[in-house]
């Protein structure tokens, strides 16, 4: 920064502004790195104590919470409070029985005249076994040299009836309770059940379910032109990993996969655990994208094409020249053009017209249009933290210009208009290029209206949500999963977890029980509609469907 400073151009007020204002980023910039040598020069001062055997620095906690980059109340505060209304109980609660109450006659004076009754609507449980000793008729017949056996009825499989199982089923991933500690309320019930059965329950009793959840999948990726989608990280027997959450307002989609990367999301997409690859003359376009070198391509142009290969067989065919004068990340973006390819080729799963997401790189090139989130956006400037009073006066000056913008995209989405979208766009090339004194929000301005077509898609598409908050949602149930459970610790117990949070998020999402619905299918009614056809239904009420 002290390049340009010339104090030799200080001939005027002007001159003398732009070198103070020059200088004050200066200072802003030293005394940030000066914390942050601080913070690093403390940790390094704890790391010795402790190799010596002593303790560090006491970790004391802020009494008031510091770091919050959450933008909650500036997202919410352009739109009008909700009123809140007192449920009406009686015709929402389901009643069971109904029992008429007299008052005592030695109550009563002689006078006294029946007024009818006055309704109370009290709601209780039954917490109880249903224990049942089968006598299973059993017939031999010599003639066919084998035993017949009476059925037992629809549900009842091995020592636990369907009521039982669909209560583990939806405590453990509706309810997020611990195996231990199911197991410890279903022992104060007087259930006799091990821990061997609690996780067979669990992990290992779900070729039905995985069905209901591609179903899910299939019919949520065709129910809106947008998809939400996020990541978080989970474990699987210990080893680090991600959790890919896919979803918009119908459904909410899980799955666990080794890494995070572009890879990875294509091969979520396709609902397969890795990515498929396809070389074929769009697969052209696909690495001219990516910039990647002519004499590659043609490479590339003489491997098999219109046949899908696995990761594996792409490996063998980069081994060689193309590995050898080729990086690392070049090599990566031949992967990628080949799952893209195939991605796009394929009709099983709808192909995601819009995705909106963070600005992470995995998502970058997968759809047509990429929404950025705009809280994403907003939290970038919260976590500029300005040391001179002047530069924090700008900040809050900005932000609240920021967030005025934002409720303004929120009202076009309520109201669009072609002369009102020419406006908005013009409005944030206003704002996103202006210059302030303060060179670090500067940096973060150029930033954003670089973001101009992605952060602007909604005036395009009106229906698109602004923000990623449903796939932060998803993902922080995750979050809390993986705190109560740790985290699955087998590969059937990975594919558990996607399956029935997948089922457990959709359903609530449409208002549908999950205990319920798990019953219905564990005592093999099918008197519901599976949660695929309820996504359908709903979409053709509330959004058109995908061209």
């Amino acid at each position: 920064m002290l390049e340009k400073f010339n104090p030799h151009l200080i001939q005027t007020i002007e001159g003398a502004r732009e070198a103070l204002v020059h200088l004050l980023n200066l200072v802003e910039e030293m005394k940030q790195e000066n914390l942050m040598l601080r913070e690093t020069i403390q940790n390094l001062r704890d790391e010795n104590n402790r190799l010596k055997g002593e303790q560090g620095k006491p970790k004391i906690k802020a009494s008031k919470k510091s770091g919050d980059h959450s933008s909650e109340k500036e997202r919410k505060a352009g739109q009008n409070p909700r009123k809140r209304h007192k449920r009406k109980r009686l015709s929402e609660v389901k009643i069971d029985r109904e029992e008429y109450l007299d008052v005592e006659k030695e109550r009563l004076p002689s006078d006294a005249k029946f007024q009818g009754y006055d309704r109370v609507l009290v709601q209780d449980l039954r917490l109880e076994t249903d224990n049942v000793l089968f006598h299973q008729a059993r017939y031999y017949s010599a003639q066919a040299g084998k035993n017949y056996t009476a059925s037992l009825p629809p549900g009842y499989v091995g020592q636990f009836g369907p009521r039982l199982r669909s209560l583990v089923i939806s405590l453990y991933y509706a309810a997020n309770m611990s195996e231990p500690k199911i197991i410890e309320f279903l022992k104060q019930l007087g259930v006799n059940i091990s821990k061997g059965k609690i996780s067979s329950l669990l992990t290992k009793e779900t070729t039905l379910w995985q069905k209901e959840a591609d179903d899910v999948k299939k019919a949520g990726l065709n129910s809106s032109i947008w998809q939400n989608m996020d990541d978080t990280h989970t474990r699987v027997n210990g080893v680090n990993g991600y959790c890919h959450i896919l979803c918009n307002p119908f459904y909410t989609a899980y799955a666990t996969r080794p890494k995070k990367d572009r890879l990875s999301v294509i091969a979520v997409l396709q609902n397969r655990d890795e990515a498929v690859f396809l070389f074929n003359p769009k697969t052209k376009d696909w690495l001219e994208q990516f910039e990647t070198p002519q004499w590659a391509r043609r490479e590339v142009a003489t491997w098999p094409q219109e046949k899908l290969l696995s990761q594996k067989e792409v490996s063998v065919l980069l081994a060689g020249a193309l590995s050898e004068r080729l990086n690392d990340q070049q090599q990566a973006r031949i992967y990628e053009a080949g799952a893209l390819t195939a991605y796009y080729a394929q009709d099983e799963y709808a192909v995601i017209p819009i995705l909106v997401s963070d600005d992470a790189p995995q998502f970058h090139h997968l759809t047509a249009k990429q929404a950025l989130c705009w809280v994403h956006e907003g939290r970038h400037y919260k976590k500029l933290e300005p040391q001179i009073a002047y530069h924090r006066e700008i900040l809050d000056s900005f932000l609240a210009e920021f967030w005025g913008y934002y409720h303004e995209l929120q009202a076009y989405k309520v109201d669009p208009d072609e002369a009102k979208a020419l406006e908005l766009q013009e409005k944030f090339r206003v704002i996103f290029s202006q210059t302030t004194d303060y060179e670090q929000l500067n940096q973060r301005l150029a930033k954003t209206l670089a973001h101009e077509e992605k952060l602007l898609v909604v005036l395009a598409h009106p229906e698109v949500p602004l923000h990623n908050n449903p796939a932060e949602l998803g993902a922080r149930q995750r979050v809390r999963k993986r705190d109560v459970s740790f985290g699955p610790r087998t590969d059937d117990g990975r594919i558990a977890w996607d399956t029935f949070m997948t089922l457990a998020e959709t359903a609530s999402k449409l208002g549908v029980s999950f205990y319920e619905y798990v019953l219905d299918r564990t005592a093999t009614k099918y008197a519901m509609p599976s949660l695929a056809e309820t996504i359908f239904a709903r979409q053709l009420i509330q959004e058109p469907a995908l061209p």
